[in-house]
């Protein structure tokens, strides 16, 4: 995997005769060390229709530094970046490749803008030495070699503070104060990249086409349902890169969007959304496979680590580590395979293609206050029907399988509220949130039934091994009880969730 660092740096408009002022006036910085002139020399590859630009990535190969090699940079949030680096190669490496795959698929990358910068650096530091930040001041000549715009150049100067490695962004703030100071101001471009391709696109006659704010129902949930084909692509490179939260996240996405086309099936043909809703059945499932055995390890973790040392006999937390280790063998590569696969890149065109071609009934015609709240109120009657099943079944096997079903349409229910929400306003938020709890609850319960099963395959482990299966059976009883008292609470808990008063906003 390729080296990774963030960046954290800002950017300010600068002319051939900007000086820098002296930056050891700013608050906790001793010394500015000139490091000399650098010439840089970077070719930045993109799509012929800009995709990586379009989502503020940026993808160069560049010559000079003590850096050179291959960079791609994702944004994290506003002057905040991840950068990975590979050596210089002459193509593009695999690793960064991989990382851009949901975005490119069949697309070709090539190379769309050079830039030639001359740095001049200077590095500030602490009293102690310590480096704070990196400030260069860069002369920057751009050529478009592709596209629109095909063989233009500009120039500009700016200046750059880029962050030390665990530096306190503080001193970013110091920094930018003597600059402002100075009569110096942050860029308006977010990058080099941003700038040049700004600046060689001709300039059109009329206002840019963009999509315009939604109007009927149909408009709505398209908004959603792009929302969410967007997080998937967004977060493909994330689970690649196995960052925290990334599979989850990516296997909620996909159970939105496929709850949308469900819930709005009045406003979608159900011929474009049914093939599309099971195949995103199947990624979330390959995508559970590593993520449901994580909560089960932190459930179980937890639930050892609690118990007092007095009963915690034999090696139980060696054995459940192994047992854990187990069962997770393969699974992370597992999630890369599919994402490599040709099934998943097929499901990510037939996305883009409903998105840019949406298959609208007649109905998403409608005004949004009148259908969406007959789809969320409909999810909402099957999760009732089903809540009735649950709560009419005596503690036991039975019960636990109504409840699990039940979850599953507390969940549909309220991605339809939290759906409709940018059009029905605080009616569906609170809609959304009541459900939500009776989701919880029943969520937990449906965890505590997992874990139980869990704790009696280590309990039968242990037997078998020699050891004493006195814990597990402890940590059973403990389960049961924890389910127990989610069976007591759920009444009180959908009892509000079902308040005729928050459907009836809804109708208004």
């Amino acid at each position: 995997m390729a080296d990774t660092k963030r960046e954290i740096e800002r950017k300010y408009e600068a002319t051939d005769d900007t000086r820098l002022p002296d930056l050891t006036r700013a608050a906790g910085v001793d010394r500015s060390v000139h490091r000399g002139l650098t010439e840089l020399d970077a070719v930045y590859h993109d799509t012929a229709d800009l995709r990586l630009a379009a989502d503020a990535l940026t993808l160069r190969r560049r010559t000079g530094g003590a850096d050179e090699g291959w960079h791609l940079k994702f944004p994290v949030a506003t002057g905040i970046r991840d950068e990975l680096h590979e050596p210089l190669a002459d193509t593009l490496p695999r690793s960064l490749a991989a990382l851009l795959r949901s975005r490119v698929r069949h697309a070709e990358l090539a190379p769309v803008v050079r830039l030639r910068s001359a740095r001049d650096v200077h590095h500030l530091t602490a009293a102690d030495g310590t480096l704070l930040a990196e400030v260069s001041v860069d002369r920057v000549r751009a050529e478009r070699l592709a596209g629109e715009g095909s063989g233009t150049t500009a120039a500009w100067t700016e200046i750059e503070v880029e962050l030390a490695d665990d530096g306190d962004p503080a001193v970013l703030d110091a920094v930018e104060k003597r600059l402002r100071k100075a009569g110096i101001r942050p860029a308006g471009s977010s990058s080099k990249l941003a700038r040049a391709l700004a600046e060689t696109t001709p300039v059109r006659d009329g206002k840019k086409q963009g999509r315009t704010a939604p109007h009927t129902a149909g408009d709505h949930v398209l908004a959603y349902v792009r929302k969410q084909i967007r997080t998937i692509v967004d977060l493909d490179p994330a689970v690649r890169r196995d960052l925290p939260d990334s599979v989850h996240r990516m296997r909620v996405a996909t159970r939105r969007l496929r709850s949308a086309f469900k819930t709005h099936r009045k406003l979608l043909d159900r011929a474009a959304t049914d093939p599309l809703g099971a195949e995103l059945k199947w990624l979330a499932a390959e995508l559970g496979l590593d993520r449901d055995q994580e909560v089960l390890d932190e459930r179980l973790g937890a639930r050892v680590e609690a118990l007092p040392a007095t009963l915690a006999l034999g090696p139980v937390r060696g054995r459940l580590r192994a047992w854990s280790a187990a069962r997770r063998t393969g699974s992370r590569r597992r999630i890369i395979d599919v994402l490599d696969g040709k099934r998943y890149l097929d499901l990510l065109d037939a996305l883009e293609a409903l998105s840019a071609d949406p298959p609208l009934r007649p109905a998403a015609r409608r005004a949004p206050g009148k259908a969406l709240p007959r789809a969320v109120l409909k999810d909402y009657e099957r999760l009732a029907r089903r809540m009735e099943h649950a709560l009419e079944h005596p503690p036991g096997p039975e019960r636990d399988t109504a409840m699990h079903e039940a979850r599953k349409a507390a969940k549909r229910a309220r991605y339809a509220g939290e759906s409709a929400r940018p059009a029905l306003g605080k009616p569906a938020k609170r809609f959304a949130k009541r459900v939500k709890a009776v989701q919880t609850v029943l969520g937990d319960h449906q965890d505590s039934v997992v874990a139980r099963e869990a704790l009696r395959t280590l309990a039968i482990q242990s037997h078998a091994a020699g050891e004493t299966a006195f814990t597990w059976g402890l940590l059973y009883a403990r389960e049961e009880a924890a389910a127990e008292a989610r069976e007591r609470e759920l009444p009180e808990v959908w009892a509000r969730a079902s308040d005729p008063v928050l459907r009836t906003d809804l109708k208004h």
